[in-house]
């Protein structure tokens, strides 16, 4: 099985590889508009269909105390209605149209995206424009979006997976905003009224660190105006507050282990450790490093050790999320009470392994060439290219990163990638939470 594997790493990784190519070949131009929006363009008119991403500083940040889920609950109300359109009007504009238009909220931004054809920019623009503009607000409108969100809050809440999320989440980032659900709780969401919305909207809608990104059938003189009448009404707005600095949680010799007991026959463990920033020197070597002992899917060695030679788990993997104020690297699996402490005793043992000895060669090649060329893959829309290019600004990422990427990718070393192993896979940095009835497991706190 495992040489089949590798021959498919090899094959994706030559397909890849006459990709990359086309993502580096992306001409992205930093314009500003007439009014002062600043923004970035990629022409392509293969198609005739324009796509814009952008946000705005804010997102979960800004939630009231004890109203978490007050951003996302906004952000699932603003196409439902505005000016002089109700919900049911506004969605025929944009059937009529033939725009999609939708919002968003993460932990540190609020934004959203258009799709609309290049016939029928002007009217898009114009529903963009008085969405964040003129937004009704109809208590009609925002109880179904509520109704509809605690309906899934609630079904989550069952779920393994959020209870050990939320768990792993307060465990690691305690009152700091980073603990936040984005999505809140039922009982928040529940608390949220019209007038919390309205507040919020006044100090989310704004230009305070607009980001926008626009790919498609276009150009710099045309599409230049129409962002004005997008976003030229906003108010610059008051300075969001960045989330305060995180400090991780304190070193504990042999980490920490928190069990929810939970009464079903398998048992899902989350594990992180404190990771790295975007802007980190070492965020490739990192990524390089993710990619072998856990982001590499079957490739990885998680994958390998977990499933494929003791078949304990369907899978089990590790993936790279940050912040600006910091960052984790986190593993899961999920297998039968009776075998999740052997798992997660193999992982650990991957986790010293790596710190230890690194990669090898061949696993350091292998990385490179999928990382290199996997990017034009997901490159496959104007929407796509739009989304890379908004995170490549709220990254702070200089226009020309994609064309230096490769090199960024392949200059990386063994060494390198040891080095930041060392670094961030920290037995006592270690947080483990299992959810479910695990044998052979005691919590240490």
């Amino acid at each position: 099985m495992r040489p089949l594997i590798h021959t498919l790493a090899w094959l994706l990784a030559i397909v890849v590889s006459v990709a990359a190519p086309a993502a580096q070949a992306i001409d992205i131009k930093p314009l500003v508009s007439p009014g002062g929006i600043r923004y970035w363009l990629v022409e392509d008119a293969t198609v005739p269909i324009i796509s814009i991403s952008f946000s705005m500083a804010g997102g979960a940040v800004l939630d009231p105390q004890g109203k978490e889920g007050a951003a996302s609950l906004l952000s699932s109300i603003l196409d439902q209605g505005a000016g002089p359109y109700d919900a049911a009007a506004f969605k025929t504009l944009q059937d009529d149209a033939a725009a999609r238009l939708g919002f968003w909220a993460t932990a540190e931004r609020f934004g959203g995206s258009l799709r609309m054809l290049r016939d029928a920019r002007a009217q898009s623009i114009d529903l963009l424009r008085l969405a964040l503009t003129a937004p009704r607000f109809d208590a009609e409108a925002i109880e179904r979006q509520r109704r509809a969100t605690i309906s899934g809050l609630r079904r989550s809440e069952e779920s393994p997976g959020w209870i050990a999320s939320r768990t792993l989440s307060r465990a690691t980032f305690g009152d700091h905003p980073y603990g936040r659900q984005v999505d809140g709780t039922a009982q928040s969401v529940g608390a949220i009224a019209i007038d919390d919305l309205k507040a919020l909207a006044a100090r989310q809608l704004t230009r305070n660190k607009l980001v926008v990104a626009v790919v498609g059938d276009t150009n710099a003189g045309e599409i230049g105006p129409l962002l004005d009448r997008a976003f030229g009404a906003l108010p610059s707005g008051d300075a969001v507050p960045d989330a305060p600095a995180w400090t991780p949680p304190a070193p504990k010799r042999g980490g920490r282990l928190l069990l929810v007991q939970r009464t079903m026959p398998q048992s899902l463990a989350l594990m992180s450790m404190p990771g790295i920033k975007r802007d980190d020197p070492d965020w490739y070597a990192a990524v390089i490093m993710n990619y072998v002992l856990g982001g590499g899917g079957f490739n990885s060695r998680l994958m390998n050790e977990v499933r494929d030679r003791r078949g304990l788990a369907y899978g089990a993997s590790t993936r790279l999320t940050y912040y600006a104020r910091g960052g984790l690297l986190t593993a899961s699996v999920a297998t039968r009470n009776e075998r999740i402490a052997e798992s997660i005793a193999i992982i650990r043992a991957q986790f010293d392994s790596m710190a230890k000895d690194g990669v090898t060669e061949r696993e350091l090649a292998e990385a490179k060439q999928y990382l290199v060329g996997s990017l034009a893959l997901t490159l496959d829309s104007t929407a796509s290219i739009a989304g890379l290019l908004h995170q490549m600004q709220v990254d702070n990422l200089s226009p020309d990163h994609l064309s230096r990427r490769r090199e960024l990718v392949e200059k990386v070393t063994a060494d390198d990638v040891r080095r930041v192993a060392r670094r961030l896979l920290r037995e006592d940095a270690l947080t483990i939470v299992v959810v479910g009835q695990p044998a052979g497991l005691t919590a240490t706190e």
